[in-house]
């Protein structure tokens, strides 16, 4: 089959949302990273090939809000329950051929986002003005944290959403301060060793680390306040941000052109370059691929064409390393699909591999035609992060499966638009 039909293929097999909650884990059925949110998202992408995908995305809304309910994992930013089900209603609800119908759901939602980012923001800020420099992940990534809350009310703003500005306002300050420089070794999203996420914490020593990577480190900050900037929402010190978080990054390049997954504490504070290359590096969530999109945005804000050049070149290397790549398997976050969001646009050649991967991945066999790769472990998820539904959105796009005009695509999810 082509690409267009196994991005539809996918999608007819996830068209019942009974069947993908079902096969998603248990406990996130609910989520936009692994549930009801994600398949949601897929099937307002391709609404208007087909009336039947605007009813699933209406139907897998219903039954996410309904398994959204106290006791449910909730998460703290746009890939948990409310948080997630708020991010697929905002950029799903302008493919559909009527964004009337859920708008004032959609309402709701922005108006929840928005007070949870003022909630975070503020805690945040009080602790920055105790002289407290410690932070967490749920603070400031794209999965949990005021990045990926910040880019979707982003979106909302730009929609026109009133309810969208104050939250909006504060992700925007409290990262801003968290990304300008303060003339300390540890940079403002440096997170200690004990308040990483266990799986994180096993990897690194006591003195912490401040992370690189687009999911988890300060990628993604900079590109949520470089897309803001490029979109006309400019606060004091903004600009200044942007401009310190890149020379950070630019700083701790390694001779190859690419980044350690995180830079110690130890090495913050010595100053020397790091020597073990931690974690991985040719993914969208750690590495090259998802680094360089993040300096793109900061380039464009910062109008320096020379930032730019340099990100380029950076993600031109991966073609002499294709052999390299450490993205496993089809899916979106440390997959194939990815690389190939991160790529479109910039590096046709570094897409083009990441392209064939995925289309590679394909079995027919499969319930849900494509499988999520981990450390060798294969599993059939219906979710967007790590699943069948974000493989079919990146398939969609490669394979240029019309839909309407939107402001803000699905992959604003991903800080790569």
């Amino acid at each position: 089959m082509n690409t267009a039909q196994a991005a539809l293929a996918i999608a007819e097999r996830l068209l019942d949302p009974q069947r993908v909650a079902a096969a998603a884990p248990t406990h996130a059925i609910a989520t936009l990273a692994d549930g009801l949110p994600g398949t949601a998202l897929l099937h307002a992408r391709l609404s208007t090939i087909d009336p039947v995908f605007a009813d699933a995305a209406r139907a897998h809304w219903t039954a996410a809000a309904q398994q959204a309910r106290p006791g449910a994992f909730q998460g703290a930013g746009v890939y948990g329950a409310t948080g997630g089900l708020t991010a697929s209603l905002v950029l799903g609800s302008a493919y559909l051929p009527d964004p009337k119908i859920i708008a004032k759901t959609t309402d709701r939602s922005i108006s929840w986002l928005s007070a949870r980012a003022i909630e975070v923001a503020t805690q945040y800020v009080n602790l920055v003005q105790t002289g407290n420099s410690e932070t967490s992940w749920y603070t400031y990534d794209a999965i949990s944290g005021l990045a990926g809350i910040g880019r979707i009310l982003l979106a909302a703003s730009v929609d026109g959403s009133p309810s969208a500005e104050p939250g909006l306002v504060a992700a925007l300050t409290a990262m801003t301060t968290m990304l300008t420089d303060r003339g300390r070794p540890q940079p403002g999203w440096w997170v200690p060793t004990e308040k990483h996420p266990s799986i994180a914490a096993a990897r690194l020593d006591h003195t912490g680390a401040a992370d690189t990577g687009l999911a988890h480190g300060v990628a993604g900050p900079l590109a949520f306040l470089s897309l803001a900037h490029s979109a006309g929402r400019t606060i004091t010190g903004q600009l200044t941000a942007i401009r310190d978080a890149a020379n950070w990054l630019e700083r701790w390049r390694t001779d190859d052109g690419g980044w350690p997954g995180h830079v110690s504490g130890s090495e913050l504070t010595d100053g020397a370059n790091v020597t073990s290359q931690h974690g991985r590096r040719t993914a969208w969530c750690y590495g090259t691929p998802g680094i360089v999109r993040s300096l793109i945005h900061a380039a464009s804000a910062l109008s320096d064409p020379v930032l730019a050049e340099t990100a380029l070149a950076d993600l031109g290397r991966l073609d002499q390393a294709y052999t390299g790549w450490d993205a496993e398997g089809p899916t979106l976050c440390h997959g194939h699909a990815g690389v190939l969001r991160c790529a479109t646009g910039i590096d046709n050649v570094v897409a083009e591999h990441a392209a064939a991967k995925v289309e590679k991945s394909i079995e027919c066999d499969r319930p849900f035609l494509v499988a999520h790769v981990q450390h060798g472990t294969r599993r059939d998820n219906p979710g967007f992060l790590t699943g069948a539904a974000g493989v079919a959105l990146a398939l969609s796009e490669l394979a240029e499966i019309p839909s309407p005009p939107v402001r803000t695509t699905w992959d604003a999810l991903l800080l790569v638009a």
